[in-house]
């Protein structure tokens, strides 16, 4: 398999997106860095085999797959957190990477993604993972969730529909999203309730990003 992975641009261009003020604040180790790096060669080695995702150029994928990624750091709540819909482990491992402290179960339905999952969670040493294989209608946790987290999952009310038996008495569902609209907002309805909505700044991306912030009452 050709391995064409400019590691040199990509490991410049990380370093300068840290440097920026939405990234700044993350405090991401050198060794965390390089584990980023080590993530985003796998996903593009394995991607040609597995169709991981429709991203294709290794430049593109930092900036869609790892900075996306990334944003969705501050907005984590507490320590047990589910990346559902996760694909090839997005947000999960890079979130996963940089706080190594908080505990991820990434489950998708699809047997390939989660055979990726596995393997680059073992290739980069991380122990704070555990890949699912699942619908999320059928999963049922033994304990509820301090994050749901969703990255374009779905709208957020088949969201809401789907996810509802996975958060925590005091946990929260926090979907990343592409542009908002009041109607996708307006379909949020009891018991669930919109705690905040943010438009945050990707480094490099020209696309708009929100994170949803919900409970359940």
């Amino acid at each position: 398999m050709k391995n064409n992975f400019p590691s040199e641009k990509i490991t410049k261009r990380l370093t300068a997106a840290l440097q920026q003020p939405e990234f700044k604040q993350l405090k991401i180790s050198i060794e965390q860095q390089e584990q980023l790096i080590h993530l985003l060669a796998q996903l593009h080695k394995w991607n040609g085999a597995y169709n991981l995702t429709s991203v294709r150029d290794p430049q593109e994928m930092l900036v869609r797959h790892i900075f996306d990624s990334l944003a969705v750091s501050p907005f984590l709540h507490g320590e047990h957190i589910i990346d559902v819909g996760t694909g090839p482990g997005l947000p999960g491992l890079p979130l996963a990477i940089i706080h190594p402290e908080k505990k991820f179960v990434l489950l998708d339905s699809l047997g390939k993604r989660v055979s990726f999952i596995r393997q680059a969670a073992h290739s980069l040493g991380l122990r704070n993972v555990t890949a699912v294989q699942s619908r999320v209608e059928a999963y049922k946790p033994e304990q509820g969730f301090d994050s749901v987290v969703s990255r374009a999952f779905a709208s957020l009310a088949d969201m809401l529909s789907w996810c509802h038996h996975l958060t925590s008495v005091s946990g929260r569902f926090i979907a990343l999203k592409g542009q908002l609209t009041d109607q996708e907002l307006g379909e949020v309805v009891a018991p669930f309730h919109i705690v905040a909505t943010h438009s945050i700044d990707v480094p490099d991306l020209d696309a708009a990003r929100h994170v949803v912030e919900i409970i359940k009452q």
